[in-house]
């Protein structure tokens, strides 16, 4: 199996470890995590050291790769140019529960978290960094940009297009053909009947535009 470390303890880390740990593709080497103090432990692996340390656990541990286990979207998409920053070759693998199912020609890119029950329908692509949360769907030539994410339980239609950085919250539910803009936030339980601009924040049923949102604000 391939030595692969993960970046972030959060609960959605843990998440992750249960999906890596029914592969039988990757070997956990440990976490990498700017906040917790090295060689204490997180669900029984090691935390090996702060994201700077990793050119050198590259070589100490023999890595293969990693995934980084952090929810926020703008948070994920700054540790992943820090990693880059230092070790530009760094390979960011896939964690696909053996439960989710993926319909013929999709097309899945690099770093991508897909939960338990998850459903993701033909001729969709997910970018890089993703995450489509437990029992979540993405109907059939679907969009998610990179850096996107579905909650648990989101269902969208089929031709929806979700903007990078943009995250729909629990339960939402979007009809098809809509398009939802880069850095917005879809409230829990929202039914989506028309297109979401950029920068904003919409909730509701139907969903409505509450205010806008600054880059990277946060939303967890």
């Amino acid at each position: 199996m391939k030595n692969i470390v993960i970046f972030g303890t959060s609960g959605h880390a843990k998440v992750i470890v249960d999906i890596l740990e029914r592969s039988s593709q990757y070997s956990i080497v440990g976490f990498i995590d700017d906040f917790k103090e090295k060689n204490t432990s997180f669900l029984g692996y090691e935390i090996l050291g702060k994201t700077e340390d990793i050119p050198d656990l590259i070589v100490k541990t023999n890595l293969k790769g990693g995934i980084i286990a952090i929810g926020d979207n703008w948070v994920r998409k700054n540790v992943r140019d820090k990693i880059i920053s230092l070790a530009p070759s760094f390979i960011f693998i896939n964690a696909i529960h053996p439960e989710a199912q993926i319909a013929k020609n999709v097309q899945l890119g690099k770093g991508i978290a897909i939960m338990a029950g998850a459903i993701i329908n033909s001729n969709s692509i997910i970018d890089d960094h993703c995450i489509v949360n437990t029992n979540s769907s993405l109907d059939h030539d679907s969009i998610m940009e990179e850096f996107s994410s579905l909650a648990p339980g989101v269902t969208t239609g089929g031709n929806v297009r979700i903007g990078k950085f943009s995250a729909i919250s629990l339960g939402a539910n979007i009809i098809q053909g809509i398009n939802i803009g880069e850095h917005a936030v879809v409230g829990a339980g929202s039914l989506v009947l028309e297109n979401i601009a950029d920068s904003v924040v919409a909730y509701g049923t139907p969903s409505k535009i509450i205010r806008d949102r600054k880059k990277g604000e946060k939303y967890l």
